[in-house]
């Protein structure tokens, strides 16, 4: 018997087509039908690609396409390929079986019961966790009002103490002098130990539980604890007296530093 693929190489001489008019035709790659043509059937992708591509390029040809099938098929198709093609079992269920239902078990494996059986007690549990829970909270508030309210009433009167609690007292007076020219001062502890006699020209600051300052001119600015003081300015000296607590006094020309 003359092989597949010399036929279809005469078939096409015959006709005096180019495998590229071929390929353009088919839609099949030029190296697939040479292939063909040479017997060589292992280079396709598998019999069932070369089962197609031989049928659509017989029939091009007008050669008998199921003929060369069949033949490729005896020579060429592996045997057990076709034995388990055709021993093949049908897949569709037993017509008998569906009408009566199912006559065993549920269709679940045992693991898969088994899951169910676990997630239904966990939600069970959880369940009766919170129908508990939220009980106990409840009866538990309702049984002690008396606590609630002296809870608070316990916040109150501590909010109350907190907002009562005065500010730290600073442990000594700080006082800081910025003259706007020179100016003459005098500076004590307030009970007459000196703690500076001159002009200044720059700033100066000065610490003690108390002081006293004596001052030729009222141009210069003061700050006591950080904050700003104010005093009268006049055209005299100004003598004051200042606490660690903040407070400002004005002092009488005898009760001045180095007066």
């Amino acid at each position: 018997m003359q092989p597949i693929g010399e036929r279809l190489r005469e078939a096409r001489m015959r006709q005096g087509v180019d495998l590229t008019e071929v390929e353009v035709a088919t839609k099949i790659r030029a190296k697939y039908l040479r292939a063909m043509e040479n017997d060589e059937f292992s280079m396709l992708p598998g019999s069932t690609y070369v089962k197609s591509f031989l049928r659509t390029y017989a029939e091009y040809l007008g050669l008998d396409a199921q003929l060369l099938v069949e033949e490729f098929r005896a020579q060429h198709e592996p045997r057990g390929e076709g034995e388990v093609q055709s021993l093949a079992p049908p897949t569709r269920a037993s017509p008998t079986r569906d009408r009566r239902g199912p006559v065993g078990g549920p269709p679940f494996g045992p693991g898969t019961l088994a899951i169910l059986a676990v997630l239904l007690v966990l939600g069970i549990l959880a369940v009766i966790g919170l129908a508990s829970g939220g009980g106990g909270d409840g009866k538990k508030q309702a049984a002690n009002p008396a606590g609630r309210a002296k809870k608070h009433r316990g916040g109150k009167a501590k909010a109350k103490r907190h907002a009562a609690t005065p500010t730290a007292i600073p442990r000594t007076a700080k006082l800081k002098v910025i003259p706007a020219d020179t100016t003459y001062i005098c500076v004590d502890d307030g009970r007459g130990t000196k703690l500076f006699e001159g002009t200044i020209s720059s700033s100066q600051s000065f610490r003690s539980k108390h002081l006293r300052i004596n001052m030729g001119r009222s141009s210069a600015t003061l700050y006591l604890n950080g904050k700003r003081v104010s005093y009268p300015r006049t055209s005299a000296a100004v003598g004051l007296a200042f606490s660690r607590t903040g407070r400002v006094t004005p002092l009488a020309p005898g009760d001045r530093p180095c007066a």
